[in-house]
C-alpha cells in the first residue's frame, strides 16, 4: 500500500509542500493528491533511531545490540520501533513505529556506494557504516577513547550525507530530471497517483527533511522543532510551530524536521549570534516548492524541453544551498575541535582532569569528520578540495598521547601511530575552515577562528605533520 501526503485538501496551498492534485492520465484510485515522499522520512526516523542506539552499548561486545542497528540499518522487515523522535512532554508525536510511516524501509540500499577515501580501509559507503555499527556495539555509550571515536555522530552525520544528500542531489534532482527518466507523462510505476517526474521531485523533497508548511515558519521554529523545544518551557511553543493541521499531535510525515534541514535552520538562525545572515532553509524550501507547482502546471503531459530547464535551475538551486549547508557544517565543527584543543592543552598544562573536554573534543571531531566526509557524497567529484580536507582532518582526532589513528590492520583494528605536533594539529582545522571559505564561500561561519594562517602558523608552530599543502 503507498502512504499518500495531505493535509486534507485536494489544492496545492500556495506556500505548503502538499494539495497537489492527481494528473495521471486515466488514474483509477482513489487518491485524492498527488504528494508522497513518506519512503524517505521512515529512512530519516530509522537514522534517528539507529544514532540513539549507536550511544547506548556498555563497553563489552553485544551481538545483539549489534544485531539490533544492522536491522535499523540494512533490514527491510516490519516493526521496527521509532527511537527517536519520540514524543517529549506536551511535544506529542503521532507514529510509534516506522511502518506507520511508510512500509519496510533500509538505509543501506539508499547509502552513497562509492569508495570512501577519506577513511581507511577502502570501503564503500554501506560498508564504512557497517564497519562503525560493531565498533559502535561495543563501544561504551558509542564512546572510543582509546581511539577518539564518537560513533553516533560519525553514523549520524555520514548517513545525512551519504543517503540525503546523496540521494537527493545526485539520483533525484540529477539523473531522473533527464526526459528519458521518470517522464511526466507516465505514472511512477503501475496504478500510482503520481507522474514520474512528480514523485521524484517528492522524493528529493522528503530526504531534505523539513516540514510541508517551513515557509510559513521562521527558521528558529523550524530548528526549535527538531530540538521538540528542548526545554519543558519551550516544547509548547515548538509543537504549535509543527502543528499545522491543529490536531494536537505531530505528524513525521508532514510536520516534523529532520537533520538537513536543522543544520540550515540553524545556521540560518545563527545571524543573531554572528552577523553573517544565510538563507538555506527558506532558499532550498522555495526552490522544491517551485519545482513542484511547475511540474503539476504541465496537468501529465511530458516536460518541455524549457520547463525541465527551468527544473533543472530550481535543483541547482538546491543543491548549492545544500552543499553550502554541508560545508558549514563542516567549519563550524573544525572550529570546535580547535577550542576544545585550546581548552585541553591549557588544562594538560596545570596537570588537571582533561575527562569532560576530551569527550567533548572527541564528539565535535565526529561531527567534523561525519560532515566533511557527508560533503563529499554529493554529485559532484571535489578532488584536490576533497584530498586536502582528508589530510587535514586525518583518519582520527591526535589523542592526548599524540597518536592517531592512521589505518585498519586485516582483523579491522585501528592502527596508530605519532601525529602531527598539538598545535600543528590546531592549525589543520584554521586551514579546514580557510578551504571551506575558499572552496564554498560559506558565509555563517559559526566557530570562526581568530586570525589567519600565517599569523596563527607562527603561534602554533607550522611543523612537518602528515599534513602537507
Amino acid at each position: 500500500m503507498v502512504m499518500m501526503i495531505s493535509f486534507g485538501s485536494a489544492s496545492a496551498n500556495d506556500d505548503v509542500y502538499s494539495g497537489f492534485p492527481v494528473t495521471v492520465k486515466g488514474y483509477e484510485g482513489d487518491k485524492t493528491t498527488s504528494v508522497g515522499y513518506t519512503g524517505q522520512i521512515a529512512r530519516h526516523v530509522l537514522h534517528d533511531s539507529l544514532k540513539k542506539l549507536a550511544s547506548s552499548g556498555n563497553g563489552e561486545a553485544n551481538e545483539e545490540l549489534k544485531s539490533r542497528m544492522l536491522s535499523y540499518f540494512e533490514g527491510d522487515e516490519a516493526g521496527h520501533e521509532i527511537l527517536a523522535p519520540k514524543t517529549k512532554g506536551p511535544f506529542t508525536i503521532s507514529q510509534v513505529k516506522v511502518e506507520d510511516i511508510s512500509k519496510a524501509k533500509n538505509l543501506s540500499g539508499k547509502t552513497f556506494k562509492g569508495t570512501v577515501t577519506g577513511m581507511p580501509g577502502n570501503m564503500t559507503g554501506p560498508e564504512l557504516v557497517a564497519f562503525w555499527i560493531d565498533k559502535a556495539s561495543a563501544a561504551e555509550k558509542g564512546f572510543d577513547a582509546t581511539n577518539g571515536y564518537d560513533y553516533g555522530q560519525l553514523i549520524s552525520k555520514f548517513i545525512m550525507g551519504a543517503v540525503s544528500y546523496n540521494q537527493a542531489v545526485d539520483n533525484y534532482l540529477d539523473e531522473l530530471l533527464e526526459a528519458d527518466k521518470k517522464p511526466n507523462d507516465k505514472p511512477y510505476s503501475d496504478g500510482a497517483p503520481y507522474t514520474g517526474k512528480e514523485h521524484a521531485w517528492d522524493e528529493a523533497f522528503g530526504y531534505f527533511g523539513t516540514p510541508a508548511h517551513t515557509l510559513q515558519l521562521t527558521a528558529k521554529q523550524v530548528y526549535d522543532i527538531n530540538k521538540l523545544g528542548s526545554t519543558a518551557d519551550k516544547a509548547e511553543d515548538a509543537l504549535v510551530a509543527a502543528d499545522f493541521n491543529k490536531d494536537g499531535k505531530v505528524d513525521l510525515k508532514t510536520e516534523m524536521t529532520f537533520g538537513p534541514a536543522y543544520y540550515a535552520a540553524g545556521f540560518d538562525a545563527s545571524v543573531y549570534d554572528t552577523g553573517n545572515a544565510t538563507n538555506y532553509l527558506h532558499a532550498i524550501t522555495q526552490a522544491f516548492l517551485d519545482g513542484r507547482k511547475l511540474i503539476s502546471s504541465a496537468k501529465g503531459e511530458m516536460l518541455s524541453d524549457d520547463q525541465r530547464a527551468e527544473l533543472k535551475d530550481l535543483a541547482q538551486v538546491i543543491a548549492v544551498n545544500w552543499e553550502k549547508v554541508l560545508a558549514e557544517a563542516t567549519y563550524k565543527y573544525a572550529g570546535s575541535v580547535y577550542k576544545d584543543m585550546t581548552k585541553l592543552k591549557i588544562i594538560t598544562d596545570a596537570n588537571g582532569d582533561t575527562s569532560k573536554v576530551f569527550r567533548d573534543y572527541v564528539k565535535h571531531w565526529g561531527e567534523l569528520k561525519g560532515f566533511s566526509l557527508a560533503l563529499q557524497a554529493g554529485k559532484d567529484n571535489l578532488g584536490e578540495t576533497a584530498t586536502r580536507m582528508n589530510r587535514l582532518i586525518g583518519f582520527g582526532p591526535l589523542l592526548l598521547n599524540a597518536s592517531q589513528v592512521v589505518d585498519i590492520d586485516s582483523s579491522g583494528n585501528y592502527v596508530r601511530d605519532q601525529g602531527p605536533d598539538w598545535g600543528e594539529y590546531m592549525l589543520h582545522m584554521a586551514k579546514i575552515q580557510k578551504l571551506l571559505e575558499d572552496e564554498f564561500a560559506v558565509k555563517a561561519k559559526n566557530n570562526a577562528i581568530s586570525g589567519d594562517i600565517e599569523n596563527l602558523a607562527k603561534t602554533l608552530g607550522s611543523g612537518t605533520g602528515a599534513e602537507n599543502d
